[in-house]
């Protein structure tokens, strides 16, 4: 979360593209060194309320959104990864979630999908996940999604999961989920080249600003 990019936290710039996006309330699950997120962000930012969630162990990518969204406001959350950076409209994600109120998954179409996992497409919905495998396009799982408040609801508070591997993927095998497709610019600084781009991408970066 707080590694440097371009001189700032990484957060930050995910935090002020929320901002932008006219987010009012936004929910951290920390774990390892919470009290240096904390004390870097505080209980507000860039006219955000900010409110932690604590993970008293290591919960895994599942277990540490379950915490967090029995802390939102809202009948569905935003949720994102504390390491990867994604340009999208999220007005036009949240004009799908108010037409349909489904489970939403985020992909990008990218040339080359061989450092990512892709999502299996069927019928114009998301299948299945692929892993890193062949080099080639694809649309890639972004790690953005929109959940409604109960969608993990069958896991109990504190237990440790995947996100990805013991909810999402059961999910669309059992029935096929919609997605949304974005060009938008898409960094995941958990990836070593990307973390070198992102120094260049964001090199100008201020606040208000990509």
């Amino acid at each position: 979360m707080l590694a440097p990019v371009a001189g700032v936290p990484f957060l930050e710039i995910i935090l002020h593209k929320l901002a932008r996006n006219e987010f009012c309330h936004v929910v951290l699950s920390v774990g390892y060194m919470a009290d240096h997120v904390v004390q870097a962000i505080g209980s507000s930012f860039a006219g955000m309320d900010v409110s932690y969630v604590y993970e008293k162990h290591p919960l895994g990518t599942g277990g540490g959104v379950r915490l967090a969204l029995d802390a939102c406001r809202n009948d569905h959350a935003f949720v994102m990864n504390g390491d990867t950076f994604l340009d999208l409209d999220f007005h036009q994600v949240e004009e799908e979630w108010r037409k349909y109120g489904e489970i939403i998954l985020i992909g990008r179409p990218v040339d080359n999908a061989v450092r990512y996992g892709r999502l299996y497409i069927k019928d114009g919905r998301v299948a299945g996940f692929l892993e890193k495998s062949s080099s080639g396009p694809g649309i890639i799982n972004t790690g953005y999604y929109v959940l409604p408040l109960d969608a993990l609801k069958d896991f109990p508070p504190g237990t440790a999961f995947s996100l990805e591997n013991d909810f999402l993927h059961p999910l669309v095998t059992e029935r096929p989920r919609r997605f949304f497709v974005t060009e938008a610019t898409f960094i995941d600084i958990g990836i070593p080249d990307d973390y070198a781009r992102a120094q260049v991408l964001f090199k100008n970066w201020s606040v208000g600003s990509s």
